[in-house]
């Protein structure tokens, strides 16, 4: 009777656990789709700067996004430094808000990590997809960012790649600035079916 009891008893708590465990792997689904679903462009920020440790989170992040036969052909600069945030703002016309930011992340693609032929150009593909990731995470961290593009731009990406210094093989995408939001930022419903088919256009 006991031995029983005994497994009646962990057959119960295996049962809870299991249920523990779903539940859990629910709330951090729920979480992460709530996360992309609520992440808006934020070009409003106040004067706090943004901790080296978020920094490094953000840099993390889009180092873990998928990149064409692992080639991971990216370069980020991070600024931090007044002057140069305002050099950013007035080198690229879409991100006049650096000049009031405390950071600007500088996703490059190094052409010497790309793929040679025809997949070269995956460079930008792969460098979007750590951009996109960046974002999230800085969404996440209770940041506020915004994507502003540079290529294929040449004359901005080229503005951009001598202002920082970079050689030629160093690509400047586009400048992600981020900061501390002034206000909270309501996301856009981008939800559209007439831009889905299924199994052909």
């Amino acid at each position: 009777m006991m031995r029983k009891m005994t497994m009646m008893t962990l057959a119960l708590a295996m049962t809870a656990c299991a249920s523990a465990q779903q539940t859990s792997e629910n709330n951090d689904a729920q979480t992460a789709i709530n996360n992309i679903m609520t992440r808006t462009s934020v070009r409003n920020y106040t004067s706090e700067t943004v901790s080296k440790e978020n920094i490094e989170t953000m840099l993390r992040a889009g180092m873990a996004a998928p990149t064409a036969v692992n080639r991971q052909p990216w370069h980020f600069v991070v600024v931090t430094d007044r002057e140069k945030l305002n050099a950013l703002a007035e080198a690229n016309r879409g991100s006049g808000m650096a000049a009031k930011a405390p950071l600007v992340i500088v996703v490059c693609g190094n052409m010497e990590k790309a793929l040679e032929g025809t997949g070269r150009g995956f460079w930008i593909q792969d460098c979007s997809a750590a951009t996109e990731n960046i974002l999230l995470a800085a969404h996440a961290l209770g940041l506020g960012a915004v994507w502003t593009g540079l290529y294929p731009n040449e004359e901005r990406s080229n503005a951009v790649r001598k202002l920082l210094k970079a050689p030629e093989n160093i690509v400047p995408l586009c400048t992600i600035v981020i900061g501390h939001p002034q206000e909270p930022a309501q996301p856009k419903n981008k939800w559209n079916p007439d831009n889905v088919s299924y199994n052909e256009y």
